[in-house]
C-alpha cells in the first residue's frame, strides 16, 4: 500500500485515495467533504465516463430522439440548434439515462440486445476512466498544484476485476496510484438502499454473465416475453440480487487497502475528520 501505517499517512505530503462501495453509502459525501477544503482534487469516474468516453454516444442518442420531431429535425440539419449533455458532478443522470433499462419500449425500455450493447460500452468506458486515475493524480499535482487527490468511483468497479486475483491488472494499477478505501455497509444500510431504490429505480451496470442470468431467471419466473417486461419491475427485482452479488467482491477487494463504515463516513465534517478516519482504518488493519 502507499501508506504503511497511520503515521506515514498523516505525514504524507501527497495523500492519494480511491473510494469504492455501493452507490448511496457515502462516496460522494466523502469526496465533496474533502474537496471543500480546497486541498483535494476530486476525480469522478462517472463524470469522466460521461464527458470523455461516452459523451458523444449520449449526445447522439439525444439527437436521434430529436430527429424524430420534424420541427427539431429541420433545425438540427440546418445547424440552427445543437444538442449536448450538460453533465456535472452533481448531475450525472445523462450517463444513467443513456444506459437505460431493458424491457417494454412503451414503458421506456430497451430491447435486450441494445441494452447489452450499451452495457458493454459502459464497461469499456469505466475501465478506461479507472485506468486514467494515475494520470489525473499526477496532473492534479503537477498542473493545478493540488497536494491531495481523491478518486470517486462508481458502484460497478467490482464487476470489472477479478477480486480474488492478486495480480489483477486494474487493481494493481489503482493500488499503486492510490490507497483504496472500501465503504462498508451493514444489513440496515442494505435494507435502506433497497427501500430507496424501490421508490426510484435507476439504471445500473452489471457484469455480463450476472445480467444474463438475472434476465433469463426473470423471464422464466414471470412468463413474460422480452418485449413485455416492465423495465422498472426488472431492475427492482434485480437490485437486491446485485447487492448480494457485489458484497463478497467488495470484501475481497478490501485487502488491497482499508475499510471504513458507512456510519463513519456519514459523520465526516471536514478534511481533518477524513485524515483521522483513514488513520484509524490503517491502525485497524495493522495486525
Amino acid at each position: 500500500m502507499l501508506y504503511r501505517d497511520a503515521d506515514h499517512w498523516r505525514a504524507a505530503a501527497q495523500k492519494r485515495v480511491l473510494v469504492y462501495g455501493m452507490s448511496g453509502l457515502g462516496k460522494t459525501h466523502m469526496s465533496t467533504t474533502v474537496r471543500a477544503s480546497g486541498n483535494w482534487f476530486h476525480y469522478s469516474i462517472d463524470y469522466r465516463i460521461g464527458t470523455r468516453y461516452m459523451g458523444e454516444l449520449i449526445a447522439d442518442n439525444a439527437k436521434a430522439e430529436a430527429m424524430k420531431v420534424p420541427f427539431l429535425r429541420a433545425l438540427l440539419l440546418s445547424d440552427s440548434i445543437y444538442i449536448g449533455s450538460n453533465i456535472t458532478f452533481d448531475n450525472l443522470s445523462p450517463v444513467s439515462t443513456y444506459l437505460g433499462k431493458p424491457g417494454d419500449a412503451d414503458k421506456g425500455g430497451l430491447p435486450i440486445d441494445e441494452y447489452q450493447r450499451r452495457q458493454e460500452q459502459f464497461r469499456t468506458s469505466e475501465i478506461a476512466a479507472l485506468n486514467d486515475t494515475a494520470y489525473f493524480a499526477d496532473r492534479a499535482h503537477d498542473l493545478y498544484g493540488y497536494p491531495h487527490f481523491i478518486c470517486d468511483t462508481g458502484g460497478s468497479i467490482c464487476e470489472w476485476i477479478d477480486p480474488d486475483d492478486d495480480t489483477d491488472p486494474l487493481m494493481q494499477a489503482l493500488s499503486t496510484a492510490c490507497l483504496p478505501i472500501w465503504i462498508k455497509g451493514d444489513t440496515a444500510h442494505t435494507a435502506a438502499l433497497i427501500a430507496r431504490f424501490d421508490k426510484a429505480p435507476k439504471p445500473m451496470a452489471y457484469q455480463p454473465a450476472f445480467l444474463l442470468q438475472c434476465w433469463d431467471s426473470y423471464l422464466a419466473e414471470t412468463g413474460l416475453g422480452e418485449d413485455r417486461v416492465d423495465p422498472d419491475a426488472f431492475v427492482r427485482w434485480t437490485y437486491a440480487r446485485a447487492l448480494a452479488h457485489r458484497q463478497p467482491r467488495y470484501e475481497a477487494m478490501s485487502r488491497w487497502g482499508v475499510t471504513v463504515t458507512a456510519d463513519e463516513v456519514a459523520s465526516l465534517k471536514g478534511e481533518a475528520d477524513f485524515v483521522d478516519l483513514v488513520a484509524d482504518a490503517l491502525e485497524r488493519r495493522a495486525p
